[in-house]
C-alpha cells in the first residue's frame, strides 16, 4: 500500500488550499497513519462484516422480555471506538489537545472521505453522531448540551454516545410534514408516541434526534418540534422505545437500519420547540455534505482498484494499461475523481464557516451553501456508482465475485442516491432556493465573473463552459413565467446544468495551478460538454502518463 501522499497528492492538496500551516501538518500527519488504518484493518473489518457478521437483533432476553438490543461484531466495534477516539467527531467541537485548538470540518471530512474507501457503511453512523452533536452545541439549551454533547463528542474521556436522527415515518417518506409520532408534554420533558420507519444506528445510538408532533401543534412541518430521546433511562433500561425488525439493505450492511417503535419514551425539545423543522433541516444539510463526501471516496477507491488491476492484468500479450480504450477510461476516470473532489472541499471550507456561526451568517449565504450542497450531493451520488461500475467492468468476471471489493463498492454506492434526498428531492430544493432567492441570478453572475478572471493559458479551454453560461441563462428566462407542473419538470436538467458550470469552472480554476491539472480540466470538459465521435487529441491517451503515473513533481511545485 502505497502512503497516502503518494496515493491521493490531490487530496493534501486541497487540504492545504483551506486550513492554516498549524492543522495542516498536524492533518498531514494523522491522516497519513488513519489512511493506512482504514485501507488495512477496517477494509478487513468491513469485508467480515458485509459478509458474516452484519448487524442483528436480539429482541428479547431469556426471560421473553423485550430488550431490543443489535448485536454487532468484535470487528466493528474496534473500527467505532478507534475512529471516534481520533476525533472525527469531537475536535470540531473541542480542542485538539496536541494543538490546543478545535479542528474543523474541512479536516473531520477529509477523515470521512478516506473512512468511505474502506467501509461507507460506518461512516453513516459518524455522519449521525456529527450531526447530533451540531444540533446540541448550537440549539440546545445549557442544560441539554452540559448533559449530552461531552458524551457525543467523546474522544474516550467519558462514555461515547453515538448520535442517529429519525425522520422517515411510514405514510411520509421525503414527505416529511405528513409524520404524525406524537408528543405528549410529561412534566419537564415529553413522552413520544409512534413509529419512525427507517432509523439508522438504532441500538447503537445513545441519543437520538427526533421530529414529533406536540399535541395541538398544526399540520405540515410548521408543526414539528426536534426532541432529544435517550435509548435507554439512567437504570439501564430501554426508554420506552422497541425495535420491531432490521432492514435487509441492499449494501451498507455496517449499519443497522430499523423500524422503531415509541411507546412513551421520555424525551427534551431541542431549542424553539417551532423550529424542529429547522434545526433538522440544518443537520439534514450536515448529512448531505457526508454523503458528498462519502461518495467521492467511494470514486477514489473504485478508481485505485481499477488502477491497480489494470497496472497487473495482462490480455492478449499485453497489460490493461497498454490499451489506449483502457488508458483513456482510467485517465478521464481520474479528471472526474479529482475535480469532483475540489468542488466538495471548496464547499465543505464554505460549510466550515456558515455552520460555525448559524445566527450569524446571512440567508443569502446560507442559501447559496445549501444550493451547492444540493448540487454535488445529486451529482456526486451518481458518479460514486458510475466509477463502480467501471471499476466491475475493467476487472472483468474477476469484477462481479464477492473476493474483490468491486460488487460491495457498487452496492454500497447506490444508497447515496437515496440517503438525505434523491435526486427529484434536491431538485425541487434547487427550485425553491431559485423562487425564494433568485439564487439562479448569483449562480450566473458568479459563474461569469470567475471564468472572466481566468489566465490566458486555460482561457482558451473555457469556450464550452461559457457557451453552456449562455444556454443556462437564456432557459430560465424561458421557465420563468411558465406554470409550476412546467418548471418542477425541468428543475432536474436545471441543476445538472448548474452543476456542470461549477465543476467546469472549479476544474479551470485548478488548471491555472500547474500542467497537470490544466490536462485534468481539458479532460474534464471534455467528458462533460464535448459530443462530437471524434476525438482528434486524444488528451487522455497523449497525457495519460503524467495523469496517472507515480511522479509527484508537479503536485509538489503548488
Amino acid at each position: 500500500m502505497r502512503p497516502l501522499r503518494e496515493a491521493d497528492p490531490n487530496l493534501l492538496a486541497n487540504l492545504k488550499r483551506y486550513l492554516d500551516d498549524e492543522l495542516y501538518r498536524y492533518a498531514e500527519e494523522k491522516l497519513e497513519s488513519f489512511y493506512e488504518f482504514c485501507l488495512t484493518d477496517v477494509d478487513r473489518r468491513a469485508v467480515h462484516t458485509d459478509r458474516e457478521g452484519q448487524p442483528r437483533l436480539i429482541k428479547y432476553d431469556r426471560f421473553g422480555n423485550d430488550i431490543s438490543e443489535v448485536w454487532v461484531n468484535e470487528g466493528y466495534e474496534q473500527t467505532a471506538n478507534q475512529t471516534y477516539e481520533t476525533g472525527i467527531v469531537g475536535y470540531v467541537h473541542k480542542p485538539i489537545p496536541e494543538l490546543g485548538r478545535k479542528g474543523n470540518y474541512v479536516y473531520s471530512y477529509a477523515q470521512g472521505y478516506i473512512l468511505s474507501q474502506a467501509e461507507p457503511g460506518f461512516y453513516c453512523p459518524v455522519t449521525l453522531t456529527m450531526a447530533t452533536a451540531y444540533v446540541l452545541e448550537h440549539f440546545a439549551d445549557e442544560a441539554l448540551k452540559a448533559r449530552y454533547l461531552p458524551h457525543v463528542i467523546s474522544t474516550g474521556e467519558v462514555e461515547l454516545y453515538e448520535g442517529a436522527t429519525f425522520l422517515t415515518e411510514r405514510q411520509g417518506g421525503s414527505d416529511v410534514g405528513a409524520n404524525v409520532v406524537r408528543a405528549v408534554p410529561c412534566g419537564d420533558h415529553y413522552k413520544l408516541y409512534g413509529e419512525k420507519y427507517f432509523a439508522s444506528n438504532a441500538g447503537r445510538c445513545g441519543v437520538a434526534l427526533v421530529l414529533a408532533r406536540i399535541d395541538g401543534s398544526g399540520p405540515g412541518t410548521k408543526g414539528l418540534s426536534l426532541f432529544l430521546v435517550p435509548w435507554r433511562r439512567e437504570d439501564g433500561t430501554l426508554n420506552g422505545i422497541a425495535i420491531r425488525r432490521l432492514k435487509d439493505k441492499l449494501g451498507v450492511r455496517a449499519v443497522p437500519s430499523a423500524e422503531v417503535v415509541f411507546d412513551g419514551a421520555e424525551a427534551y425539545v431541542v431549542g424553539d420547540p417551532a423550529k424542529g423543522f429547522y434545526y433538522m433541516m440544518e443537520a439534514l444539510n450536515l448529512s448531505r455534505v457526508c454523503n458528498a463526501v462519502a461518495s467521492v471516496g467511494i470514486m477514489k477507491r473504485a478508481l485505485e482498484e481499477a488502477k491497480q488491476y489494470a497496472e497487473r492484468r495482462t490480455a492478449f500479450g499485453h497489460v490493461l494499461t497498454e490499451y489506449p480504450m483502457v488508458r483513456g477510461t482510467l485517465a478521464n476516470l481520474t479528471a472526474r475523481q479529482e475535480v469532483e473532489t475540489s468542488a466538495c472541499f471548496d464547499m465543505v471550507a464554505l460549510f466550515d464557516r456558515v455552520m460555525a456561526a448559524p445566527y450569524e451568517t446571512g440567508e443569502a449565504e446560507k442559501a447559496w451553501l445549501r444550493l451547492l450542497i444540493a448540487l454535488l450531493k445529486m451529482r456526486t451520488a451518481d458518479e460514486a456508482i458510475a466509477f463502480s461500475h467501471e471499476a466491475i467492468e475493467l476487472h472483468g468476471g474477476n469484477g462481479y465475485i464477492e473476493d474483490f471489493v468491486t460488487p460491495r463498492l457498487l452496492r454500497d454506492a447506490q444508497v447515496l442516491t437515496v440517503w438525505e434526498g434523491t435526486a427529484n428531492i434536491l431538485a425541487l430544493e434547487v427550485l425553491r432556493l431559485m423562487r425564494k432567492y433568485r439564487i439562479h441570478e448569483r449562480f450566473i453572475a458568479a459563474m461569469k465573473e470567475r471564468l472572466e478572471r481566468l489566465t490566458a493559458e486555460v482561457k482558451s479551454l473555457a469556450r464550452p463552459v461559457e457557451e453552456g453560461l449562455k444556454e443556462l441563462a437564456s432557459a430560465l428566462a424561458r421557465l420563468g413565467g411558465q406554470p409550476e407542473d412546467v418548471q418542477t419538470f425541468h428543475a432536474k436538467t436545471v441543476a445538472n446544468r448548474m452543476c456542470d458550470l461549477y465543476l467546469s469552472v472549479t476544474a479551470l480554476e485548478r488548471g491555472q495551478e500547474n500542467e497537470r491539472n490544466k490536462w485534468i480540466a481539458e479532460l474534464f470538459l471534455r467528458h462533460v460538454w464535448e459530443r462530437g465521435l471524434v476525438d482528434e487529441r486524444m488528451a487522455a491517451v497523449r497525457y495519460f502518463e503524467m495523469i496517472i503515473g507515480r511522479t509527484l513533481s508537479s503536485l509538489e511545485r503548488q
